[in-house]
Parts: structure tokens; C-alpha cells; sequence
């Protein structure tokens, strides 16, 4: 599988609080953008995979709830995750 258990703990461990911090939403934002960069490049392979495009738009849904929540409570928080993950709005 392209996301092993060590690869989600470093991701937590990098944007989160902890490696246990699994829900902070920092924690969410980077491993929605991880996967969403993991269907991209498949999606670019294999152009006809619409259910991974359909997959794809649910993550960038999700990701774009997570992000307007952080914005909404915390603006300073939404704006450090989306300068380290590259993200443009």
C-alpha cells in the first residue's frame, strides 16, 4: 500500500502536535494532501480511472472543510499550513 502506518505517524508527527495527535487538523490537512498528491500522479497514468476521480474530489472536498474550519477558528494556524504544504487559495 502506498501509506504505511510509519508514513501516517510522520506525517502527524511533522504537522500535528505529536505522532498521537491524529486529529488536530493540521494533522488531517497533510494527509489528505499527501494522498490527493498520490492520485494526481495516478490519475495523470491513467486518464479513464474516474472512480479514483471521483475519489480524488471527495478529498479535496474534505480537505477544503478541514481548511475552512482552521480558517474560521484559527487564521494564523490556516495560513502557517497552507505556506509549509504549498497550498494555493
Amino acid at each position: 500500500m502506498y501509506l504505511s502506518a510509519e508514513k501516517k505517524q510522520e506525517l502527524f508527527e511533522k504537522y500535528g502536535k505529536s505522532n498521537k495527535d491524529t486529529g488536530a487538523a493540521e494533522s488531517q490537512i497533510a494527509l489528505f494532501s499527501y494522498r490527493i498528491s498520490h492520485l494526481t500522479d495516478h490519475l495523470k497514468r491513467n486518464r479513464k480511472d474516474y472512480s479514483t476521480q471521483r475519489a480524488l474530489q471527495l478529498l479535496v472536498g474534505k480537505r477544503r472543510n478541514f481548511l475552512d474550519y482552521l480558517k474560521a477558528k484559527d487564521i494564523e494556524r490556516y495560513r502557517a499550513i497552507i505556506k509549509v504544504l504549498n497550498i494555493r487559495k
